[in-house]
């Protein structure tokens, strides 16, 4: 595990809605760096300041994971916590027996 890596990877939808799963603040700042410059936003900006932050080990690589996933989920880029679901619907069965 790098300095820079997340506790666990954000999953975006990226293109087609095929999933990605960012793991480091450089994967997720490389992102950033290839949004459109006319898509960015000030969030966009704090996600980007933050990921260069942990990457010279300034912040932790978590806090700049959140500001990553709050900006995904802002561009509607997050994807769906598939193992959060799963749990849900095994809890929702056992009752409809």
């Amino acid at each position: 595990m790098t300095s820079d890596d997340f506790e666990r990877p954000v999953v975006i939808l990226t293109g087609l809605g095929h999933p990605a799963a960012i793991a480091s603040a450089m994967e997720a700042y490389m992102f950033l760096a290839d949004w459109p410059e006319t898509r960015r936003d000030p969030v966009h900006g704090f996600a980007l300041k933050a990921c260069l932050a942990a990457i010279r080990g300034e912040i932790e690589p978590d806090t700049a994971r959140g500001l990553f996933a709050s900006w995904a989920e802002k561009h509607d880029l997050l994807a769906p916590d598939v193992a959060a679901f799963a749990s849900s619907r095994k809890e929702g069965s056992r009752g409809h027996a």
